[in-house]
């Protein structure tokens, strides 16, 4: 069942974002009076063919349905067939360098475009995301040093000392807002309140290299969801968290007297007392309509394990944990909505290129590529959530078409938009001779990366 839903989810995805993708190209080229030949979804072998009496085009769905193409009355496509005279005026090459410059960037346009409405339609329907509370930091981490001890909920956010002040509604929220300063290298006042009022907390965020921004990156600030409830939601027989006493619903108050509601600096902390004994405060009962549990302290002794992926030993405790977090169901009205999902799509669009740039100069790792197997995994995952899920998963699919559509790569959208551009600055179209040669570098720049992101998802399938 749940490979259909994947299989069903990834047709739906890459079927709307290719539609829309070529669409763009189609309706500029209408627009700007060029003959459009054949609009086709898919490659191969023709399933469905459609020809429109009002303008000729042929709408096409072939059988291999990973990508798309529009077909435009061109004459250096023609074969040995002239194109008669009356329509010469509606040949694509025959346009103005900036007429064929629209129509290419057009499909690249239209994905931004859909992300944007599709990022509106999630804000304005209302989404339920994590509130903005955060757990203890850890000791020297940004956020420690600003003086945040856990507990606090930020409401707002505003650049040094005298920007103007930004609501901050979700964790979500603050994520981008700390991930928008930290490229642009900017210091931060964050207003969070408490049991005692609000107060101000300046985090500087002008050392954070490009190369730190990652999935990591609000975990090296010190910043982790908290305020709910760390649960213990499965014990592994034999385990040092069986032979200590823990049982399954427990909940997790303390470790060695520092409070505890997140399970990532929970596991740190564990992970970095191997063999060392902790002491654990839990809390039992508390259900049936109790107000409170019974607080209980718990010695364990973390299992030292070789961790695969340093070499180093680390604790382990043999415990499943899940945390609580208190949540806030988020909705805007409908030109905030239009505002966000733009905001959104523009700082989207932006990592994306970042992270392209540095995994070219090798500041970050090819692993963050991915391919159609990884695409449908989350297709899939991303429809079992909901339709907000979904939504925004195809927001960011289509972000990221849009991207690698301009990257100036021969074969690509970016690579013809690049000889328009030195065709206006010079004068002169680049040469048959030199687009070929640029067109092979290109096909091979995409296949190397294909084969990269394909490579990607069959060890992220079977672990290796």
């Amino acid at each position: 069942m749940n490979l259909l839903i994947e299989v069903l989810a990834f047709a739906v995805a890459i079927g709307v974002l290719v539609v829309v993708h070529e669409y763009g190209h189609y309706s500029v080229a209408r627009l700007c009076g060029v003959k459009v030949l054949r609009f086709s979804i898919g490659f191969g072998k023709p399933l469905f063919q459609w020809v429109s009496p009002k303008t000729g085009t042929e709408w096409t769905i072939a059988a291999l349905p990973l990508g798309g193409y529009v077909k435009m009355l061109d004459e250096r496509e023609t074969g040995t067939a002239p194109i008669p005279a009356d329509e010469l005026p509606h040949a694509f090459n025959r346009q103005s360098v900036w007429r064929r410059f629209a129509i290419v960037a057009a499909g690249p346009v239209a994905n931004f475009l859909l992300a944007i409405v599709l990022f509106a339609l999630v804000f304005a329907s209302g989404v339920t995301e994590p509130a903005a509370v955060i757990a203890p930091p850890a000791p020297n981490t940004p956020a420690a040093v600003a003086g945040f001890e856990g507990g606090e909920t930020i409401v707002a956010v505003r650049s040094g000392g005298t920007g103007e002040s930004e609501p901050v509604r979700s964790w979500s929220d603050l994520r981008w807002k700390l991930l928008g300063a930290a490229f642009d290298h900017k210091h931060l006042v964050l207003s969070a309140k408490d049991a005692h009022g609000v107060s101000d907390f300046p985090i500087d965020l002008r050392g954070i290299s490009e190369k730190d921004v990652d999935d990591d990156f609000m975990s090296r600030l010190g910043f982790e969801p908290g305020g709910g409830k760390l649960m213990v939601a499965g014990v592994q027989p034999g385990s040092a968290a069986q032979r200590a006493g823990l049982v399954t619903g427990d909940r997790l108050r303390a470790i060695n007297g520092t409070p505890t509601d997140n399970a990532t600096t929970f596991i740190a902390y564990v992970k970095s007392h191997a063999g060392v004994p902790v002491t654990l405060q839990v809390e039992r009962g508390g259900r049936g309509g109790q107000a409170a549990g019974k607080l209980e302290d718990i010695s364990i002794v973390p299992q030292a394990q070789r961790d695969t992926a340093t070499g180093q030993q680390i604790g382990r405790i043999g415990a499943e944990l899940a945390t609580q977090v208190p949540s806030i169901d988020v909705r805007y009205g409908p030109v905030e909505s239009l505002q966000l999902g733009a905001r959104r799509t523009w700082d989207l669009a932006v990592y994306s290129v970042r992270m392209f740039g540095r995994m070219i100069v090798g500041e970050a790792s090819l692993k963050n590529l991915s391919g159609p197997v990884t695409i449908a995994d989350y297709a899939g995952k991303s429809a079992r959530l909901g339709p907000s899920a979904f939504l925004s998963f195809l927001a960011l699919v289509s972000i990221s078409l849009g991207v690698l559509n301009l990257l100036p790569i021969p074969v690509l959208d970016g690579g013809h938009l690049l000889y328009y551009l030195v065709e206006a600055v010079t004068g002169k179209v680049v040469s048959d001779r030199w687009q070929l040669v640029f067109q092979r570098a290109g096909l091979a720049c995409i296949v190397a990366l294909s084969a990269i992101a394909l490579f990607n998802d069959l060890a992220r399938l079977i672990h290796f």
